[in-house]
């Protein structure tokens, strides 16, 4: 179980904590794994790290679960593994997301609920359009293209760990809101990486869910206009995000010259 200095701090006053030989410390049977030197300043961000990177923290595991900390695990582990990777020969498993399956849907989705900074969304989102990224349809060869990431199961393949690599470098480079860059990898990849998403309702088989307290982590989310960037600095991310704040020259030759969708 991977945990920031708070959610440590949470647990030992909360739960009984034994502390090993070695001085690691353990709930029951689960090791507490403390992520140190946080790499952001936004939280939401620095959670994406053991989320999508787990493959680099833990090199030597062969499978990994990742479980969002509002899901409470109710099954053995194993008959996961069995269930969604094993059974159906797959090496990759994510649960459909249970609304969307386009990636502006999505996109709007955040917005209208405060999730991220509303301009910043848009441009993450018109990035990927000129890059090629159509609207889900029937036509396309995946089930969905938005993910419910609180859950994913994988093996630790060349090609998993390439994707997660990926997928990482689109959440630090844009917003973190990482089920808006998932499919933009799987579409980049062409169809080389494969993956078994299932469907949401099976979520309350294999965990309970503890909604999210509080829901708003930072100032950024309730950004309207980027002019509220440019009288606050405050608001700007001190590493992450910074894709989009680099022009972006288009694919496409303008009228005179290249063309920049933005420029701050």
């Amino acid at each position: 179980m991977v945990v920031d200095d708070v959610s440590l701090g949470f647990i030992k006053k909360n739960v009984s904590v034994r502390v090993d030989s070695d001085g690691g410390h353990w709930v029951s049977v689960w090791c507490l794994v403390l992520l140190k030197h946080q790499p952001y300043d936004e939280p939401r961000r620095n959670g994406k790290v053991p989320k999508i990177l787990v493959h680099r923290l833990f090199p030597e595991a062969r499978y990994s679960i990742w479980i969002d900390g509002k899901m409470e695990l109710i099954v053995d582990p194993l008959l996961i593994l069995q269930r969604y990777l094993w059974r159906g020969k797959h090496t990759y498993a994510i649960v459909q997301h249970k609304h969307h399956r386009s990636i502006y849907e999505e996109a709007d989705a955040n917005k209208r609920r405060k999730r991220y900074a509303r301009p910043l969304i848009d441009l993450h989102m018109k990035i990927y359009h000129y890059e090629g990224m159509e609207q889900w349809s029937p036509l396309k060869n995946t089930i969905s293209d938005v993910p419910e990431g609180a859950i994913i199961i994988r093996e630790h393949s060349a090609l998993n760990n390439l994707f997660s690599c990926l997928w990482f470098n689109e959440v630090h480079l844009f917003t973190p809101r990482d089920q808006l860059s998932f499919g933009y990898v799987v579409y980049r990849l062409k169809g080389q990486f494969k993956f078994h998403m299932f469907p949401n309702c099976e979520y309350d088989s294999l965990f309970l869910l503890h909604p999210h307290n509080r829901e708003h982590s930072s100032k950024v989310e309730w950004v309207k206009s980027l002019n509220e960037f440019k009288i606050n600095s405050k608001l700007w991310e001190s590493r992450g995000g910074w894709g989009l704040w680099t022009p972006y020259e288009r694919r496409k030759p303008a009228k005179h010259g290249m063309e920049y969708i933005f420029r701050l």
